[in-house]
């Protein structure tokens, strides 16, 4: 019998699930009852005060709703509950979590119009506004802020205004950017903003939720295509009781609980936004000098997760995933169909110094393997 947490054997580069710190994993050790007040209203309405004032000085108009699952989970939950029958969603994609959601839209049969893009372009604002103008009918416009199959930073003021002055519903996944890069729901008069509890709060996979203006999730009672994924009866019984509907993920809860300690302690949002880019800056740089040069342009990389281009077109990229990890970092491979190529993340519980020995590593690697490092 242990009531100590071992060091994990790598760090996980990822977006998600992601490396987190001891405190978190040690929060999962102890078991929670749903129904006493110590977990739903010292716990789990404490959560949701403080992810609503993480998002925004107008608290007041803001509300959380937190659901089982996956971060796709509470995408779902939210298509399926605030578009009505009668509306229609403008869904701007342009990798696979965009995509993820045209899947959602046809297996919910909403209707929607897909704004494509290729994976390595932005949305433009002038381009929706053309888009909606055309189409009346549209009442919601769906987009991913940072967009993990490449590490695209969508934008996001220019869109939501776009938006926002012709009086449709923004709904935004900022499943990998809530929490580490500054948002202001109010500000850009965001409705509905869905995030996870494994990416950049820095605590476990296991729910996700929805930071949303209550008049708007008002609005949506009766909608819901599913009854799990109702957002709406999930936000009306937290309110009620400081319960959720069915089971809750009570370590996971907990975990998140002390994650959001954490990121006080650092500083909040602002500061783990300065750290994430700090370790982003290290990492391009750093393997551009190695020859691995990236995907994107910095003017639409996001401090997330950076996608970088095969150094030679028959780099091993398994054989060379497999000697990183024996040195103590996990990568993550590509998903992109228009290059090869792997992605490195930087968040979660990561710093600088990782950085530079990840690096480290990959110039000894490099070698070993014969990467081209200068060509």
């Amino acid at each position: 019998m242990h009531d100590f947490i071992p060091d994990n054997p790598y760090i996980l580069l990822t977006p998600g699930p992601l490396s987190t710190s001891k405190g978190v994993r040690n929060a999962l050790l102890r078991d929670w009852c749903t129904w006493d007040a110590d977990y739903n209203i010292d716990i789990v309405q404490n959560i949701r005060r403080r992810l609503v004032a993480l998002a925004t000085n107008r608290t007041s108009e803001y509300t959380a709703v937190l659901m089982q699952g996956s971060g796709s989970f509470s995408v779902e939950a939210t298509l399926g509950s605030v578009v009505p029958k009668n509306g229609k969603v403008l869904i701007v994609t342009n990798g696979a979590y965009g995509k993820r959601m045209v899947q959602m839209a046809d297996a919910l049969q909403l209707d929607y119009v897909e704004y494509a893009l290729p994976e390595i372009a932005a949305p433009k604002p002038d381009e929706i506004a053309l888009l909606l103008d055309r189409n009346p009918g549209i009442t919601h416009v769906a987009m991913v802020h940072c967009e993990t199959t490449t590490g695209m930073l969508n934008p996001l003021a220019g869109i939501t205004r776009i938006v926002k002055e012709r009086n449709r519903v923004f709904i935004l996944d900022a499943m990998s950017s809530f929490g580490g890069i500054p948002i202001d729901a109010g500000v850009l008069d965001i409705d509905f903003l869905i995030s996870s509890s494994n990416k950049c709060i820095q605590g476990v996979p296991g729910f996700a939720f929805v930071i949303a203006k209550q008049d708007e999730l008002q609005k949506s009672a009766g909608n819901a295509r599913s009854l799990c994924l109702d957002l709406y009866g999930q936000w009306r019984e937290m309110n009620a009781s400081g319960k959720w509907r069915y089971t809750s993920p009570t370590h996971v809860v907990r975990a998140f609980y002390q994650a959001l300690d954490e990121l006080e302690a650092e500083g909040g949002i602002s500061a783990r936004h300065a750290r994430y880019r700090e370790n982003q800056r290290l990492l391009v740089e750093g393997m551009a000098d190695l020859g691995f040069l990236a995907l994107l342009a910095p003017d639409l990389q996001s401090p997330i997760i950076t996608s970088f281009l095969y150094p030679y077109p028959d780099f091993d990229f398994r054989a060379f995933y497999q000697q990183v990890k024996a040195e103590g970092f996990v990568l993550y491979p590509g998903k992109i169909s228009e290059a090869d190529t792997f992605r490195v993340g930087n968040i979660g519980e990561v710093y600088p110094d990782d950085v530079r020995r990840l690096l480290g590593v990959i110039r000894r690697i490099g070698t070993a393997s014969e990467v081209k490092i200068d060509a």
